[in-house]
């Protein structure tokens, strides 16, 4: 499926919205271009496109700004050109905006991503008329307005670099970044969009301000603007402000290189540090105006779903392969198409080779049939039925598409996958994959080349000339998202078994609907020694029920378009629903189901089995999985193997899977499961009297055999560590930090923690974010988390930092420093007013997120609570002063108790010698 419909794989999704016209004229000089399902687009003289389209049922509003430039805009010796601007166009403005301090201080939800055809950088903040002003004049100065000089691009490019070094920790990464490298001979598409390591290095800076001189101009761009705002006053705005940036004087020349047909098999290996084997297999393919797409789409979805997919059932369900997959990549120029099998290394490369070659190109010996076909239309349907609900990553979507070469091209595959036939999907597979158009791991040279010639890009206007669009999606109503309004609109009741019921109903776009719920069993005693058997037995539900199996589950959740979740651990068991309200009561009686009747088939077990370990095994060679358990068990040291609270390591996680059999998990299900006590949330569009009395059907009458008591967890005083792990051939490094402080959510200075923790490391401004990133350039990532227990004393504040491992003991040391001077100095007024800001505009944006505002009452009813306890908490960090906030900091984060862990290639590094 092409890489803008594909909800795996992107953080954001779009939204459709009624489109009502302006009664008024339109300002000077802009001109309505076209509307498809409520999005309108308009044009500016000065070549800006502008997309509109609100969405009044969440309190917030997006802006996205995509410049229709990325790596295939890059010559030799400026790759990851474009990659490099991203970052740069977060630093300050010739006018001296600090762009990531006022992000923050608007407690904006905001990021900015670069790939093969386009850049783009976006913002969410709550909506009203100042925030939009500032989001649009922000990215109207961020326009040819930038400061694109050395000093900045000093640091940043030792961030951009750790982030390039990150990458090279994932063989997986590297190895599709070498079969493109193979497959395209000349095309940019074949190289990396961060670009190679010495052109980020030595990239000069006049050249880099030249691309940006270039491209990040009105007419290179696309402005989005979607959720709840005022059209008439919103285009008002765009055109005083972007009206003023000229249209350049320089003609804008696109890429011409076309890549030649391929006339043979290639192939690259690649001999790396790992832990598991891996195969890909790439074929060009047709670019993202090209009527084959959704063909291809629906191919894609024929061989490569779990578990219906024929990759999977000839890979995995063999036991020849722990994963499997394919994909198909539509962009601006000729694209292509990918395949993956992930092996354990006991699994035989070269038999896994031979299977998926043989399922791929011999499609045309077992054509797709009907059901195959159908299957994979709902699926593929249902997820943009769905997405089209949410206005939320709207602009991170319609940006992939525009860079394929027009915005409404989203609208038109999904009417066209409607259309695909049986004898679509076998054409598009005869023409696509065959041998001669491969890229693998060999390479079989052969007398008789059978070519594949890939048809130039389509003129987008051709494509869509006379395209309207369907029905748009309906509107939700206005919804405050203040915890009194939430408050004010829920139902709480008890099933007969003495589970809690919280309801809200509203009305949302789309008709979508929420439901979360959990149910727990067991005690410390019960489920000694049970750690890695409950986590098989949550992992089989979803395998197999008395009336489903796998296969069966995954097209009803499709038939139901709904995104269905249910699992389990150690001591609880948990489903999740993300649906509409026409197919709500479906979606709770398969949960239930699914819940109450599982079969654990045994061949899906020993495929779990295999995947869970392989799983572990890849992680034995990863620095940031083995820090975290290096800490997890320094914190946890007292509890023996076997506790509950026992941290393992790999190789004792393994040797604990390989223990377990498919008695011991139907003997876990029997013993533990049940549906009291617990809670279930339902938020959206539904009827509640009926909601009431299907979960009293559903749940009542079940209660788990084991009694559930809450496994303590009391804070303990654990002396500080410092420890060093070796992680050879490992590019980029983790360090870890971290120190328990005695509190509860209910410690009076837990709100000044909190706000301490945001103002250290949970914003883009935040005192370890500037001083490790921005102004050093040690590391692309730096974080702080703290967390404290409601019913417990162990709270825990923690810091996160990468770099590369030469880097590390410099980061380290800038991080130690800047808490010590925190601990000593404490915060400034004037930080901590801007952090409280941003931090209450941050909750009020994610008690629009129905996922979110679900788990947020689902966690809270757990402990009898409702949001006052929320409305309370802001109220007191609203109140917070610097002294207050200052030392409780010093109270609880001591420099000097600080357990430190770092993994890394420290050896090759030549740093941290003994």
């Amino acid at each position: 499926m092409r890489s803008f419909l594909r909800s795996a794989q992107l953080s954001a999704v779009i939204a459709f919205v009624a489109f009502t016209a302006f009664s008024q004229q339109l300002p000077q000089g802009v001109q309505k271009v076209t509307a498809v399902e409520g999005i309108t687009e308009y044009s500016l003289p000065n070549g800006l496109h502008v997309l509109l389209f609100p969405d009044q049922s969440k309190p917030k509003v997006t802006v996205n700004m995509t410049y229709l430039v990325g790596s295939r805009h890059e010559g030799y010796g400026e790759t990851g050109m474009a990659h490099l601007l991203e970052h740069m166009l977060f630093k300050q403005t010739k006018d001296n905006r600090d762009v990531k301090k006022e992000l923050s201080d608007h407690g904006a939800d905001f990021n900015g991503s670069t790939s093969y055809d386009r850049t783009n950088y976006y913002e969410t903040v709550v909506a009203s008329d100042d925030n939009l002003k500032w989001a649009l004049g922000l990215e109207a100065d961020r326009m040819t307005g930038m400061r694109i000089e050395k000093g900045l691009l000093d640091t940043e490019m030792t961030v951009v670099r750790n982030e390039f070094e990150m990458g090279e920790n994932s063989p997986g990464r590297i190895l599709e970044q070498r079969v493109l490298e193979a497959a395209f001979s000349f095309h940019s598409y074949g190289r990396t969009t961060i670009g190679a390591r010495s052109d980020i290095e030595h990239v000069p800076i006049d050249r880099l301000n030249a691309f940006y001189q270039k491209y990040y101009q009105p007419d290179d761009a696309i402005l989005t603007v979607a959720g709840k705002f005022d059209e008439a006053k919103a285009l008002a705005w765009i055109a005083e402000m972007f009206t003023k940036i000229p249209r350049p004087a320089r003609k804008l020349e696109q890429p011409y290189t076309t890549e030649p047909t391929q006339d043979g098999e290639r192939s690259v290996t690649l001999r790396r540090v790992g832990d598991n084997q891996m195969i890909m297999a790439f074929y060009h393919g047709p670019s993202g105006t090209d009527p084959d797409g959704a063909a291809l789409d629906v191919l894609m979805g024929v061989l490569g779903a779990t578990p219906s997919g024929r990759l999977y059932k000839a890979l995995v369900d063999n036991k020849k392969a722990v994963g499997a997959g394919m994909d198909y990549d539509g962009m601006h120029d000729s694209g292509f198409i990918q395949a993956f099998v992930s092996l354990r290394k006991d699994q035989s490369i070269d038999e896994a080779r031979d299977l998926l070659l043989k399922t791929i190109e011999n499609v045309a010996a077992e054509p797709p049939s009907k059901d195959e076909v159908q299957r994979a239309k709902d699926r593929i349907l249902k997820n943009i039925d769905l997405a089209l609900t949410n206005s939320e990553g709207v602009g991170l979507s319609l940006s992939e598409s525009a860079a394929a070469g027009d915005w409404r091209l989203i609208f038109l595959e999904r009417d066209e996958i409607k259309k695909v036939t049986e004898q679509d999907v076998l054409r598009v597979a005869k023409q696509y994959l065959k041998s001669s158009n491969r890229t693998l791991g060999e390479f079989v040279p052969t007398t008789a080349p059978e070519r594949v010639d890939i048809a130039a890009p389509i003129d987008p206007a051709v494509r869509l000339k006379g395209y309207t669009g369907g029905e748009g999606v309906s509107a939700g109503e206005t919804f405050d998202t203040s915890a009194a309004n939430i408050e004010s609109r829920i139902t709480r009741l008890k099933l007969s078994n003495g589970v809690k019921v919280v309801l809200l109903p509203k009305k949302t776009r789309g008709g979508t609907v929420v439901a979360q719920m959990v149910f727990r069993f067991g005690d410390e005693k019960s489920l000694f020694g049970k750690q890695q058997i409950a986590t098989l037995t949550g992992s089989m539900l979803m395998r197999g029920s008395k009336l489903h199996t796998r296969q069966q589950i995954q097209d009803e959740t499709d038939k139901l378009k709904a995104h269905l979740g249910v699992g389990g651990g150690l001591n609880s068991a948990n489903a999740s629903i993300e649906t509409t309200e026409a197919n709500l009561a479906g979606s709770l009686k398969l949960a239930a189901e699914i819940l109450r009747q599982p079969t654990f088939p045994d061949a899906e077990f020993e495929t779990l089995k295999g995947q869970r370990i392989a799983g572990v095994e890849g992680g034995k060679s990863d620095p940031q999985n083995l820090a975290f358990v290096s800490i997890g068990r320094h914190f946890a040291a007292e509890y023996k193997r076997g506790d509950p609270r026992y941290v393992s390591t790999p190789d004792e996680t393994i040797e604990d899977l390989k223990k377990v059999t498919l008695a011991d998990v139907k003997q876990f299900y029997q013993q533990f499961y049940g549906g009291a006590p617990g809670e279930i949330v339902v938020t959206g569009q539904f009827n509640k009297d009926e909601v009431a009395k299907l979960l009293e059907q559903l749940f009542a009458d079940w209660k788990s055999p084991a009694p559930y008591q809450r496994i303590l967890a009391p804070y303990r005083k654990v002396a500080p560590e410092d420890t060093k792990i070796e992680t050879p051939d490992k590019q980029n490094s983790v360090l870890i930090s971290a120190v328990l402080a005695k509190m509860s959510d209910e410690d009076p200075d837990y709100p000044a923690m909190v706000l301490a923790n945001f103002m250290m490391g949970g914003t883009m401004s935040a005192r370890l974010v500037n001083r490790i990133r921005e102004k050093e350039g040690l590391s692309y990532g730096v974080q702080t988390i703290f967390s404290a227990p409601t019913k417990d004393d162990a709270a825990e504040f923690l810091t996160f930092t990468i770099a590369a491992p030469q880097n590390t003991p410099k980061a380290e040391v800038s991080l130690k420093d800047e808490i010590a001077k925190t601990a000593k100095g404490g915060f400034t007024a004037e930080e901590v007013a801007a952090a409280k800001a941003a931090w209450l505009q941050e909750k009020t944006v994610a008690r629009s997120q129905d996922q979110g505002l679900a788990g947020l009452l689902l966690s809270r009813e757990r402990w009898d609570r409702t949001l006052k306890f929320d409305d309370d908490l802001e109220k007191r960090v609203a109140a917070l002063t610097p002294a207050q906030v200052s030392e409780a900091f010093r109270k609880y984060v001591d420099p000097a108790g600080l357990t430190i862990v770092k993994a890394g290639d420290f050896k090759k590094a030549d740093v941290y010698k003994q």
